[in-house]
């Protein structure tokens, strides 16, 4: 097979995006790359499509090991041959992934770079079965990044203790010009091809709304009147503390919302626990604490809503970024208030850990400073956020709470749908045929079912994205079912005949209404 083919054929695609063609050339001839691609521009395919056209195994690095599970369920949904390898899996689960590897049956292994220079791992690395090694959310490198691991420094030396240097691919959403330099520097990256396809998310649309007394705007009013409009909307709130956290998942709790939440401060169980409501949807808002969100991959998050002001533009936009992952429109809102600096300092001159670092704390206090600006400014602020990595942009985006004059969440102390009007967010601009709006609430709730009945996500058997191509294209044969977006020869295979078996019933009961 050739990318092509495997781009079709297993996930369901006919063309690339922007950047994608020209990385999977680059690894598919032996050459590393560094690619800074923004949340939903299809960053994974350009290392598992070579992963499996390249001889050998792909080692994907990645930091969180409580994703890697629906990451997998993902690949193999799509007929990849992938397994990961961590502290979360019981003797028999490692013994077959092992068997899976040692069998060659595994083209991509999963790991945490803590797990690097376990045993397993080690064997691995001697053996000289890697052919590709992928680092993802690459900035974690950078102590200059906002997310920095310490285990990320451990990966080039890992590198050099193998039998043969494998290619090296590095992901990463967001990172500066500094941090990009730090990725290419300290993951002793060899000639790397750069893809950089511009930060910019149109689907995106960005709001400040300045709360406190002074502005006559309740923060909680204002959250509520938001919510009110969007209750089958799956969205996330993100809060400085695990006060805060607590404090609104309670408020949205008694007002009857389906929210969970997630912070350093719940055990483990819990939080996988809480994590997985959110992913399978049943619950539909995650309140959290930066502490949630990495590698997240859910498709259909809505909205993004900061309850306070990050520390830093970086961390700000990686975490809006979640929202309208398929490409829908999605909104990304802060509700700002002049106490959220005076926390962020608190937090940023007692983060020093074990030892003070002068310079750092200087560098995050120069960020924040950035981030007030971006909240404070009366200018376009998608042009505001795009100045800051560096990228030339419009003085008007015509989609933000600057540029239209209007904003989603009321600025009235006391919020109400009729006294103070709320302005919907643009729907959807499709290219081709509109929804069927019926039908997709259907295909919803036959994914749903599916879902519930494999135990894995909703947006991992389809996007909704894939579902509202299903609308326009009303695919009735196996055949049209594989011209849909996402639809592959596995889940054709594994779902065509159900879903199309509803897209005819709709139909009948449609024509009988006539």
């Amino acid at each position: 097979m050739d990318k092509y083919e495997v781009l079709h054929k297993q996930f369901g695609y006919t063309s690339f995006r922007p950047g994608q063609e020209e990385a999977i050339d680059a690894i598919l001839t032996g050459q590393d790359v560094i690619a800074i691609m923004p949340t939903g521009a299809g960053k994974s395919l350009c290392y598992q499509i070579p992963a499996l056209l390249l001889p050998g195994i792909t080692l994907v690095i990645s930091p969180l090991i409580s994703l890697m599970k629906d990451q997998v369920k993902a690949l193999n949904e799509s007929g990849c041959p992938a397994v990961f390898l961590n502290s979360s899996l019981s003797s028999e689960e490692y013994q077959w992934a092992m068997d899976e590897i040692l069998c060659e049956r595994a083209k991509l292994i999963y790991v945490a770079p803590e797990r690097l220079f376990k045993h397993d791992i080690s064997l691995l690395a001697s053996s000289g079965h890697i052919s590709l090694v992928v680092v993802d959310e690459a900035h974690c490198v950078s102590q200059w990044g906002h997310d920095f691991r310490t285990s990320y420094l451990d990966i080039s030396r890992f590198v050099r203790s193998m039998k043969k240097r494998p290619i090296l691919a590095a992901f990463t959403a967001t990172a500066t010009m500094q941090v990009r330099r730090d990725i290419e520097e300290l993951l002793s990256l060899k000639k790397a091809l750069r893809v950089h396809t511009g930060f910019d998310r149109p689907n995106l649309r960005f709001e400040v709304l300045k709360t406190g007394k002074a502005y006559g705007v309740d923060k909680k009013k204002a959250l509520l009147h938001y919510l009110s409009s969007r209750e089958d909307e799956s969205g996330i709130i993100y809060c400085a503390t695990r006060k805060a956290v607590e404090e609104t998942y309670a408020l949205l709790q008694n007002r009857g919302y389906k929210a969970t939440r997630y912070h350093a401060g719940l055990d483990d169980a819990e939080r996988r626990s809480n994590q997985d409501d959110f992913l399978y949807d049943r619950s539909l808002i995650m309140v959290a604490t930066n502490a949630f969100g990495m590698g997240i991959d859910k498709s259909n998050v809505s909205y993004v809503i900061h309850f306070n002001m990050p520390k830093n533009i970086e961390s700000y936009y990686q975490e809006a970024g979640r929202a309208g992952r398929d490409g829908s429109p999605a909104d990304c809102i802060l509700l700002y208030s002049g106490q959220d600096v005076q926390i962020n300092k608190f937090l940023i001159t007692r983060s020093n850990d074990d030892a003070f670092n002068p310079e750092r704390e200087s560098h995050n206090l120069e960020l924040l400073k950035e981030m007030t600006f971006y909240a404070t400014s009366s200018r376009c602020l998608r042009h505001r956020l795009l100045a800051y990595f560096g990228e030339e942009s419009p003085a008007s985006c015509n989609n933000c709470s600057n540029c239209l004059g209007h904003r989603t969440i009321t600025q009235g102390p006391v919020p109400s749908p009729i006294s103070v009007p709320s302005q919907p967010r643009p729907r959807e601009q499709e290219p081709a045929a509109p929804v069927d709006e019926a039908l997709f609430v259907k295909l919803k709730g036959l994914r749903k079912e599916i879902a519930q009945n494999e135990r894995m996500p909703a947006y991992i058997i389809f996007s909704d994205a894939s579902l509202k191509d299903m609308c326009r294209k009303k695919p009735l044969s196996p055949a049209q079912f594989s011209m849909v977006s996402g639809v592959g020869q596995v889940k054709r295979e594994k779902y065509g005949q159900t879903f199309t078996a509803l897209i005819k019933e709709h139909l009948a009961q449609t024509r009988a209404l006539l």
